[in-house]
């Protein structure tokens, strides 16, 4: 596996090829991570996967500084999965000028949006960015960052990129709990804690398929059950899949979604229903 630092070094690596599928991390790799440089690597060609800790989508207070920098650990795993090419820019390589242009979103300051406030302009500034350095025909991205996932594929459509997103399933530990860098922040007893997340969004899965269509009453129950076991919780919300907007009464491709303070950890998780 080779690992480039440079534009100019990435685009010489891959002139000649043209099916490239491409994977962009922020690093501290997980089994997460790896499952999707595995889905990349079974499209066939070339597998580029990139490391940035992207400033743009951390805001204000939140652990862009304490954020896991962990390139050697995460090269040897990439190399393990098969990845061709590592991208591990600097800050002065991805933003060279010191005011950046900004990818607003619609639906930016929905569900996570609202609580982090420019992260997903952030987001899709940075990916745009990398597209257009790595010139991919495949991205995957996973489904645990949900609405992420949702603008991205919306982004790729305005701008009529040539590149086709894929979804990567969310890898989870035996207990439920969503696999994410973050969760190496949490201690040993919230860890025990962490999946009562899933187990509430997996409670309202069992409701909706069971019929019940009172999406209100389903995530405010949640949120109480959660913040009873002392969560401080941003969002418990039942949208469309479609639109990921509220949905309507008849509606059935839904996903949950739900985030959430475990002290001083934020998770985040996801249920799809149909």
């Amino acid at each position: 596996m080779r690992i480039i630092h440079t534009v100019r070094e990435l685009r010489a690596a891959l002139d000649a090829s043209t099916h490239c599928a491409f994977v962009p991390t922020m690093g501290n790799l997980h089994e997460g991570h790896i499952a999707l440089v595995r889905l990349a690597a079974d499209i066939g060609g070339p597998v580029v996967a990139s490391i940035f800790v992207n400033p743009l989508q951390f805001g204000l207070g939140e652990d862009f500084e304490r954020y896991p920098r962990t390139l050697a650990a995460d090269a040897d795993k990439l190399a393990a999965a098969k990845c061709d090419i590592l991208f591990a820019p600097d800050v002065d390589e991805m933003y060279p000028e010191p005011q950046t242009f900004q990818v607003v979103p619609p639906l930016a300051d929905e569900l996570c949006g609202a609580f982090r406030p420019g992260h997903f302009a952030g987001v899709c500034t940075v990916v745009l960015k990398l597209f257009e350095m790595v010139r991919p025909r495949y991205a995957v991205f996973g489904k645990k960052d949900y609405q992420q996932l949702f603008l991205l594929k919306a982004m790729a459509r305005q701008f009529n990129l040539p590149i086709e997103i894929i979804a990567g399933e969310t890898i989870r530990a035996d207990d439920g709990l969503a696999l994410s860098s973050r969760n190496g922040y949490l201690t040993a007893e919230e860890r025990t804690e962490a999946p009562r997340l899933n187990r509430q969004l997996r409670r309202i899965h069992d409701a909706l398929a069971s019929g019940n269509r009172q999406y209100g009453n389903l995530e405010r129950a949640a949120s109480d059950q959660l913040a009873a076991a002392g969560w401080k919780v941003d969002y418990i919300s039942i949208r469309s899949r479609t639109t990921l907007l509220a949905p309507r009464d008849d509606e059935d491709d839904l996903v949950i979604l739900g985030a959430a303070w475990l002290n001083k950890t934020r998770l985040i998780d996801n249920l799809e229903f149909s």
